[in-house]
C-alpha cells in the first residue's frame, strides 16, 4: 500500500513512528506538505498533488486552509482521507464545535462568541472568571483565563482584532484529562492545565480503564458526532466525577502513547483496503 501524509512536519513523533511501522511492513509512505498557513494561493491545491496516481490513503495531520483544500480535492478524486476535510473543519471553529456537541447531548462547556478581543475587554469587569480562546483553533492560538477587567485589557492589547469565544471558568483540580481516540481505541493522559501559572509540564500516565464509563462513552460519542476517526478531547472533572468537554481536536499529537502509532498504521491500511475493495466491486458491476 501507498500511504500519504498531509503534514508540514513528517518527523512529528506519532507520524514518524507510524511511518516506520508501515515501511517496515513493506508499505510506501509519502508526504505532501501543504506549505504553511493562510488562504489557498494560486494555483491552488491541485498544484500540490504529485504527478501520477495518488496514494491509496492519506492521513490529514495539517489543518491549515490549504491542507483542508488539498484533502478535499483528493476526496473528490475518490481517495480516502483520515480525517476527512469536512470532519477536520468542524473542529476548527469553536462556536460551531460547541453548538454541534451540545446539540448531540455531549457535556460540552457553554460557549459564546465575541467579535473581537477588544470588544470583550470593552465590556468591563466580568461577572466571574472566564476562559477566553481564539474562535478559530490553530497552533499558538489564544487560550487564557481572565478574572478581571485589567486582565481582559491586557489580552486585548496583545490580540485586539482576534475573534474569540468565552467559556465560564469551571473550578477543577488544575489537571486536564487529555483523551485521544484512534479508530475507537482510547488513550489517556493527565497534564497540567494550559491555564496553570507554572506551565503545563509533562503528560502523566493514565489508562482508559481508570476513567468513569460515562467519560469513555462521551469521548467515543464525539467521533460519531463529528465524523472523526483520529481525534483528541480535553475533559475536566466538573465536580462529582461529571465530565466537562472544553475542546476537541482533529488528529492531535498523541505523544508518548504506546500503541497509538500501531493503531494509526492499522487504521490507514484497513481504510485503504476497504477503498480498494469498493472500487473493485464498482468496476465489476
Amino acid at each position: 500500500m501507498r500511504v500519504g501524509l498531509i503534514a508540514a512536519d513528517a518527523t512529528h513523533p506519532v507520524l514518524a513512528a507510524t511511518a516506520a511501522l508501515l515501511t517496515g511492513a513493506g508499505h510506501r509512505v509519502e508526504t505532501l506538505d501543504p506549505a504553511g498557513p493562510g488562504a489557498v494561493p494560486p494555483p491552488g491545491p491541485e498544484a500540490l498533488l504529485p504527478p501520477g496516481p495518488p496514494a491509496d490513503v492519506y492521513l490529514l495531520k495539517a489543518r491549515t486552509p490549504r491542507a483542508l483544500a488539498l484533502a478535499a480535492r483528493l476526496e473528490e478524486r475518490g481517495v480516502p482521507v483520515i480525517n476527512s476535510a469536512a470532519a477536520t473543519a468542524r473542529c476548527q471553529d469553536r462556536v460551531a464545535m460547541a453548538a454541534l456537541a451540545r446539540a448531540a447531548g455531549l457535556p460540552f462547556a457553554r460557549t459564546r462568541a465575541v467579535a473581537t478581543m477588544a470588544e470583550l475587554a470593552a465590556a468591563g469587569q466580568p461577572a466571574g472568571p472566564l476562559v477566553v480562546k481564539s474562535r478559530h483553533s490553530r497552533r499558538h492560538d489564544l487560550v487564557a483565563r481572565a478574572d478581571t477587567a485589567v486582565r481582559l485589557r491586557e489580552l486585548a492589547a496583545q490580540w485586539p482584532a482576534e475573534p474569540v469565544v468565552v467559556q465560564d471558568f469551571t473550578a477543577n483540580s488544575g489537571w486536564d484529562h487529555k483523551l485521544w481516540v484512534v479508530d475507537g481505541r482510547l488513550f489517556a493522559g493527565l497534564r497540567r492545565s494550559e491555564l496553570a501559572p507554572d506551565g503545563r509540564g509533562p503528560t502523566l500516565p493514565l489508562t482508559a480503564a481508570e476513567l468513569p464509563e460515562s467519560w469513555r462513552a462521551a469521548v467515543l460519542r464525539v467521533g460519531e458526532v463529528f465524523g472523526l476517526s483520529v481525534y483528541g478531547v480535553d475533559v475536566l472533572d466538573a465536580g462529582g466525577g461529571a465530565p466537562l468537554i472544553v475542546d476537541i481536536n482533529a488528529f492531535p499529537g498523541i505523544r508518548g502513547q504506546a500503541g497509538a502509532p500501531k493503531a494509526l498504521a492499522e487504521l490507514a491500511l484497513r481504510t485503504a483496503a476497504r477503498s480498494e475493495r469498493t472500487t473493485s466491486e464498482m468496476s465489476t458491476n
